[in-house]
């Protein structure tokens, strides 16, 4: 019976490798200790095309096909340590799941992680890593991410994974008192990233950084 993922990894996918990335994200200004620990368990190089394993532990996005990305590894840590900082997270959601590579980070932090994408392809390959690694807290659908996942939430967090021209206002309500969103908002490489707390009926909004991510698009491809 074949294989289909060698999750322990060999050469430049290695367990040594792995950490020379951690020592990195320690360098840029990652500090949770559950964060670093989650990308150092989680292996990245299943998360690419097999030809792009070998570069599957540099700090860079890397194209997962379908003109998506997996993103650099600092964005990813960085995201979700802003969404995991400073208080408990028991049910997140993640729009736009990609490889499945962030709902794999998220899923070591939270109880339950619900996570969308609109690309079938991506999501069914995401499904197996998914499966692959044991991850059953993971829930994924196919559907248009800007609508979310209404009757899943509330969510204690949200984080969407592309970058809408504006924050999507239907994710607001699915977010718990309390509860955070991240997400990168602009369009083309003018692109910031907002941490948004839902207070009451009001929203507090940080922002975070310069980024760049792949836009946000409606509809579900099959």
């Amino acid at each position: 019976m074949k294989v289909e993922f060698d999750l322990e990894g060999r050469g430049m996918t290695s367990r040594r490798t792995r950490m020379r990335l951690i020592a990195r994200l320690k360098e840029e200004g990652i500090v949770n200790p559950r964060v670093l620990d989650a990308i150092t368990q989680v292996p990245r190089h299943i998360f690419v095309d097999e030809a792009l394993s070998h570069r599957a532990y540099e700090d860079t996005a890397l194209p997962i096909g379908h003109s998506q990305t997996i993103s650099q590894p600092y964005i990813v840590a960085r995201m979700t340590e802003l969404l995991c900082d400073e208080m408990p997270m028991k049910r997140i959601l993640e729009v736009g799941t990609g490889s499945g590579y962030q709902a794999a980070i998220l899923a070591h932090m939270v109880e339950e992680v619900f996570t969308v994408e609109r690309i079938e392809p991506l999501l069914s390959r995401a499904r197996k890593r998914f499966r692959a690694l044991r991850l059953d807290k993971i829930s994924a659908k196919l559907a248009d991410g800007r609508w979310g996942w209404p009757e899943a939430g509330p969510f204690d967090g949200i984080m969407v994974t592309a970058a809408p021209d504006q924050i999507p206002m239907e994710l607001l309500p699915q977010l718990n008192e309390g509860g955070r969103l991240i997400i990168p908002v602009g369009s083309g490489e003018a692109q910031q990233l907002f941490r948004l707390t839902r207070i009451g009926d009001q929203v507090e909004k940080e922002l975070i950084e310069s980024v760049r991510f792949v836009p946000l698009l409606g509809g579900t491809v099959r």
